[in-house]
C-alpha cells in the first residue's frame, strides 16, 4: 500500500468545502493519511470518510478492495474533531481520489451513518441499481438488514456524487450504521478496529463476491 503525504498547515471549520480548503488547514501525515492502490480497471473502493470521520470505513474498504480492486482512503488521525475533514461527497475533489476513480469502471463508496437510530441498517444507494440490487441480495442472505436511506440526500443519486464519478457514470453507496459498524470490530477505537469479528468477515465475504463475479463478467463482455 502507498502512504501519500502532502504536508501543510491546521484549524479547517465543521466538513471542509473541497480539499483545497482541507489542506490548507490540516497537516498531513499528522491529521490525516491518503491510502491508495490502483489495481484493475474494473471496480475502484473508495472511503473518503476513513478513520476517525467514519470509524470502520477505511478497514472495511481495504478488505473489499484486497488486491484485486483499486483503494482510496482518506484516513483522518486526529485524537479529536475528525469531522472537520468530512468532505461531502457531491464535493470531494481530493486530486488522487479523482486519478483513481477516473481509471475505473464502477466506484463503490463506503460511508458510515452516525445516528443510532438507524439501528443495524446498511443503506445501498448510487445510480447502478443493478449492481446495488446484487450487493443488497448478497447481504441480506449473509444476515445483513439492507435499506434504503430515507434521507434523499444520502441516497447517492446525484451525478457528482463519487460514487457516480468512474467511467461508467453509475456506482453503489454503502452507509453502513454506527450499530452496523461496532459490530464488526471490538469497538470503533483505533485500537478497538484492529481487532474484526465475524460480521466484519461476512460483510467484506458478500461483497467481494458479488464483485468478483461482476469482474469476470466485465471481462468477458469486452473480451467477447
Amino acid at each position: 500500500m502507498n502512504e501519500v503525504v502532502i504536508r501543510r498547515r491546521k484549524a479547517c471549520p465543521i466538513d471542509s468545502p473541497n480539499f483545497e480548503e482541507l489542506s490548507q488547514n490540516e497537516t498531513a501525515g499528522v491529521d490525516y493519511r491518503i491510502l491508495l492502490r490502483q489495481a484493475k480497471a474494473e471496480f475502484a473502493i473508495v472511503a473518503p470518510h476513513g478513520g476517525g470521520i467514519e470509524p470502520g470505513t477505511s478497514e472495511i474498504a481495504d478488505a473489499i478492495a484486497g488486491e484485486e480492486f483499486s483503494l482510496y482512503d482518506l484516513e483522518a488521525l486526529k485524537s479529536s474533531g475528525n469531522h472537520d475533514l468530512h468532505i461531502t461527497a457531491t464535493r470531494f475533489d481530493e486530486p488522487m481520489c479523482l486519478t483513481v476513480i477516473g481509471r475505473s469502471k464502477i466506484v463503490v463508496t463506503i460511508h458510515g451513518e452516525h445516528s443510532e437510530a438507524d439501528g443495524e441498517g446498511v443503506f445501498v444507494g448510487g445510480l447502478n441499481h443493478i449492481l446495488g440490487t446484487s450487493l443488497g441480495a448478497a447481504l441480506k442472505d449473509a444476515g445483513f438488514d439492507i435499506r434504503k436511506h430515507p434521507d434523499p440526500k444520502l441516497q447517492g443519486l446525484e451525478p457528482k456524487n463519487l460514487c457516480n464519478c468512474g467511467t461508467s457514470t453509475k456506482g453503489v453507496q454503502f452507509e453502513l450504521s454506527r450499530s452496523v459498524r461496532q459490530g464488526m470490530f471490538s469497538s470503533l477505537s483505533r485500537e478497538g478496529r484492529k481487532h474484526t469479528t465475524a460480521r466484519f468477515g461476512a460483510f467484506v465475504e458478500a461483497v467481494r463476491s458479488v464483485l468478483v463475479e461482476q469482474t469476470a463478467s466485465l471481462t468477458s463482455n469486452a473480451s467477447g
